[in-house]
């Protein structure tokens, strides 16, 4: 049994306790349905599992999500949902599967909500709120592998949260002039946006402020929130968030949804799911079994070049209109402020590290862009030649290009309003900052045990999302230093340690050559698909 699911169980034993006392667990009445959550404790009030969307089946499939169905009685919000079809990136020959408590499933398309509450489950009113989207390369992740109960207590119980999930893969992210035709494109990325649609109509109804809405992601969950920046050339109606945070900003080469390279993808699921000789193609993917599609999900990711991702969002003509970082470039921007935090070696897990004595990074530019001519690719070369070993070269270039520099171009388009941070505890890799805000991701504590840093480096999120501003903090007492805007001088806030194991935060300033390695990749977007 999962931890995740052991804590699930832990917290529903708690909410049978409060019952047996006299106290009823809290219904919520959304209109289409009532939901029972239960109570902590700790006194934070969850409901895991709320439908916002109707089941993406049958004909539903590659579809935009639809408004849920009404349903009678009292549904049981009180254990993890199902969670969406999961696959890998580009992985050679390993398998990526793993074996999971949670079923996996197409009729994925819940929300889990935490709020603080008393022992009965009711809610404060006007709480901020943070919408939640889960990582995972537009590949993998689930809503529950998170704990919202973790960010309301960094909060001094000042928030409500909501963790969302939404479409993955083939199943999200199928893009072809015939999905065009007949169907939807980024069906993901519009599962995501009825989510948020959802919260603004309902938070009210958990004690949230439908105005003062953050959305944070991280990884594919931040390269989310960066979609959402830009869609519909940054004039989203009715507004969504009043703010974004992004964990390590991840945008992958991002083609129009025709592109040679989609449609080819697109042929051979065609062809795998025996639909080539079909009157109507999309016909047939949609009578095609799940689970034979999810099988083609999984052989389409795991033969894509190494730390690649196949199946990701494209440019579809209408939500998002162009390339996001041409609309960064412009200033076409949703959100009235933005917090940015990368992790200073985001690149090593995407690279294969076991390739020292056949690495190069003018080769590998060639490999990761493959609009990229020799002309581009030496010009990568004598950009990254002064970094170190080849090996290190392509690291740093796979980090930079798909995480590091999109969020460069997120805090230039964002200006006054923007404040950027690093995670440097060693190793520093893409992810490694998930436990100090989310502890209950893991059964063990994160490798730099120290609730100092770790209350500093959580508030900074909680902080930003109650007051749009990190220096206004929760806890007065952190010993984060005043934060300038990044655009004050390049400002950073750094977030590290010792080597005696003590914590360091203090703010830096950006290096001016990374800045210029990242004005070539934006020079490159045409190319690089960004």
């Amino acid at each position: 049994m999962s931890f995740r699911l052991q804590l699930t169980r832990i917290f529903l034993v708690a909410a049978l306790t409060f019952s047996a006392l006299g106290q009823e667990a809290p219904i919520v009445d959304l209109g289409y349905a009532r939901y029972q959550g239960t109570v902590t404790a700790a006194n934070i009030t969850q409901f895991l599992g709320i439908r916002y969307a109707a089941s993406p089946l049958n004909d539903l499939r590659f579809r935009a999500p639809q408004p849920p169905s009404k349903v009678a009685g009292v549904q049981q919000a009180t254990v993890p949902p199902n969670q969406c079809f999961q696959t890998s990136k580009g992985l050679s020959s390993t398998n990526p599967l793993e074996v999971r408590d949670i079923i996996e499933t197409e009729d994925c398309l819940f929300l889990n909500v935490y709020y603080p509450s008393d022992g009965a489950g009711t809610p404060a009113k006007g709480l901020p709120v943070i919408i939640f989207i889960h990582g995972g390369g537009y590949l993998a992740g689930h809503a529950s592998a998170t704990d919202g109960a973790d960010l309301i207590n960094q909060s001094n119980r000042g928030l409500v949260v909501v963790i969302i999930q939404y479409r993955l893969g083939l199943f999200g992210f199928l893009s072809s002039e015939k999905v065009k035709q007949d169907g939807d494109l980024n069906v993901g990325l519009l599962d995501q946006d009825l989510a948020l649609r959802w919260t603004n109509k309902h938070i009210f109804r958990f004690g949230g402020d439908p105005s003062k809405v953050t959305i944070w992601g991280q990884s594919a969950g931040a390269g989310s929130v960066l979609q959402h920046i830009v869609a519909n050339d940054g004039r989203t109606e009715s507004q969504l968030f009043r703010a974004a945070m992004t964990s390590s900003t991840f945008l992958p080469s991002q083609y129009h949804y025709n592109d040679p390279i989609r449609e080819l993808t697109f042929s051979k699921i065609v062809e795998q799911s025996n639909c080539t000789f079909a009157t109507d193609a999309m016909a047939c993917l949609r009578s095609t079994d799940a689970d034979s599609l999810q099988a083609i999900n999984i052989a389409i990711n795991n033969g894509a070049f190494f730390g690649t991702y196949t199946l990701v969002p494209v440019v579809d003509g209408s939500y998002i209109t162009q390339r996001p970082t041409l609309s960064l470039l412009q200033g076409k921007v949703n959100g009235g402020a933005l917090l940015s935090v990368t992790n200073t070696f985001e690149g090593v897990k995407f690279v294969d590290q076991t390739t020292a004595d056949t690495a190069n990074a003018t080769a590998y530019a060639l490999e990761l862009f493959p609009d990229f001519g020799p002309p581009q690719a030496d010009k990568v070369g004598a950009f990254y030649a002064g970094l170190g070993a080849q090996l290190f070269q392509e690291t740093a270039l796979m980090g930079e290009s798909i995480f590091i520099c999109p969020t460069y171009l997120l805090l230039r388009a964002f200006g006054a309003r923007a404040f950027k941070g690093e995670f440097a505890i060693p190793p520093g890799l893409h992810a490694d900052d998930l436990p100090y805000y989310f502890p209950s991701i893991s059964t063990t504590p994160p490798p730099f045990n120290n609730p100092t840093f770790i209350d500093a480096f959580a508030q900074t999120f909680t902080s930003f999302a109650i007051a749009l501003d990190p220096n206004v903090k929760v806890d007065p007492t952190t010993i984060t230093p005043p934060w300038q805007r990044w655009e004050v001088e390049h400002t950073e806030m750094l977030f590290n340690k010792t080597v005696d194991g003590l914590p360091v935060v203090r703010p830096f300033r950006t290096d001016d050559a990374l800045l210029a390695r990242c004005q070539f990749w934006a020079s490159q977007g045409a190319l690089t698909a960004q």
